[in-house]
C-alpha cells in the first residue's frame, strides 16, 4: 500500500475520503479498489485524478471493467518508485558509514603517527634498541592490521554500493515498462518520442506512428472475465511487439489501448506494419485452455498518422486516434490512416 509514507492523522483521514468517495459510486471495498481511491484522495497521481473527474463529468458507472482498469493503468507498478526510493535510502547509509569509518581512521593513524614520534625521540645510541624496536613493531603491526581492516570495510562498501547501483538500474528500468504487456510505458513513450522527433525535423527522415485498439474488448472481461482479458491484452502486445521492427517502440498506451512509435517510416511503411499485426491477430483463435473449446476470434482496429514536424506529441497521437475510430465506425478489424480520413471527407 502507499499510505506508509504519510503521517497516521493524514492517512485517517485520506482513508476516510476514499471510503467515503467508494461508498458514494458503488465501488467495491476491495484492496486494489481501496488503494486506487486512496491515491486519488491524496492527489499525489494527476493523471488518475484527470481520468476519475473525466468520469466523474461523464456520469460514468465505476463498474468492474473501470475499476480493474484504474488499478492496471495508475496504481500496479507503482512499487518501484518506492523501491527506488528505498534503495537511495541504503545508498546514502552506506555512504555515511565510509564517512563515518573514514574519519574514525584518520584520527586512528594521526594517533598513530604520535605513537611512533614517541617512540623515535626514545632512540638514543647509548640505550638498550630492544624496547624501542619492541614498541616499533606493536605499532607497525597496529599499522597493518589497521589497513586490512580498512580494505575490508571499504572493500565490503564498494560490493554494497555495486549492489545497490544494479537495482537501481533495475528499477529504473522497470519503471519504464508496463508490468503487465511488458510494453513501454507512458514515460518511456515520451523520451522516445522526442528524441525520435528532433531527428525527424534534423535529418528529415519521417517519424509514424500506429494505434492499436482490441475490438469488443469489454465484452471479453464481461463475458470470460478480467483475468481472461488480460491474457488477451498480453497476446496482442506479443503480437505488435514482436511485428515491429528493432528500432520501433511498442507501449501500453492506456487500458486497452497499445501504441507504436516507427522512426523512419512513412505513412505507408506505418500502414503495412499495422496491416501485419491486424492480420495476424485475426487469424488467432482463443481456446480454453483445460478443453480446448474455442472461445472467440480476436480482432483490432488500428489508426495509422505521421508525424508533421513542430507537432507535439499530442497532436499526432489525436490525428491517429481520429483515424482509429474512423476504423471502428466503418466496421472493425480493418487499418485506417489519416489519409483516408481526408480522402472520404473530401469525397
Amino acid at each position: 500500500m502507499l499510505i506508509n509514507d504519510v503521517d497516521s492523522d493524514y492517512a485517517s483521514s485520506m482513508a476516510g475520503r476514499a471510503l467515503q468517495l467508494m461508498a458514494q459510486h458503488n465501488v467495491p471495498a476491495t484492496p486494489q479498489n481501496f488503494e486506487v481511491w486512496f491515491t486519488f484522495a491524496r492527489g499525489t497521481a494527476p493523471d488518475l485524478n484527470k481520468t476519475i473527474n473525466i468520469l466523474f463529468a461523464n456520469k460514468r458507472p465505476f463498474d468492474a471493467g473501470t475499476n480493474h482498469s484504474l488499478y492496471v493503468n495508475y496504481i500496479e507498478g507503482r512499487s518501484d518508485w518506492a523501491q527506488h526510493t528505498l534503495l537511495s535510502a541504503q545508498l546514502q547509509k552506506v555512504l555515511l558509514n565510509a564517512q563515518q569509518f573514514l574519519a574514525i581512521t584518520v584520527s586512528d593513524n594521526r594517533k598513530q603517527v604520535e605513537a611512533l614520534d614517541t617512540v623515535a625521540s626514545q632512540i638514543d645510541e647509548d640505550s638498550d634498541p630492544r624496547p624501542i624496536i619492541k614498541s616499533l613493531v606493536a605499532e607497525l603491526s597496529k599499522a597493518v592490521s589497521r589497513a586490512i581492516e580498512v580494505e575490508a570495510h571499504f572493500t565490503a562498501s564498494l560490493h554494497e554500493i555495486d549492489n545497490i547501483r544494479d537495482k537501481l538500474t533495475i528499477s529504473e528500468r522497470r519503471s519504464r515498462i508496463d508490468p503487465l504487456t511488458g510494453l513501454a510505458n507512458r514515460r518511456a513513450l515520451d523520451d522516445f518520442v522526442r528524441a525520435a522527433q528532433i531527428a525527424s525535423m534534423e535529418t528529415g527522415a519521417p517519424l509514424s506512428i500506429l494505434l492499436v485498439d482490441i475490438d469488443r474488448f469489454k465484452q471479453f472481461n464481461d463475458k470470460f472475465g478480467h483475468q481472461f482479458g488480460d491474457q488477451v491484452l498480453r497476446l496482442i502486445s506479443h503480437v505488435l511487439k514482436e511485428t515491429m521492427r528493432k528500432e520501433d517502440l511498442a507501449v501500453r498506451y492506456g487500458g486497452e489501448e497499445l501504441l507504436g512509435v516507427l522512426p523512419g517510416a512513412d505513412l505507408i511503411v506505418c500502414q503495412d506494419v499495422a496491416e501485419r499485426v491486424r492480420q495476424t491477430i485475426a487469424r488467432r483463435q482463443v481456446r480454453r485452455r483445460l478443453t480446448g473449446e474455442i472461445l472467440s476470434n480476436l480482432t483490432v482496429s488500428i489508426g495509422v498518422a505521421e508525424f508533421v514536424a513542430g507537432e507535439s506529441l499530442g497532436d499526432l497521437i489525436d490525428r491517429c486516434d481520429r483515424a482509429l475510430y474512423a476504423a471502428k465506425r466503418a466496421g472493425r478489424n480493418r487499418t485506417m490512416t489519416e489519409r483516408d480520413i481526408g480522402e472520404s471527407v473530401a469525397a
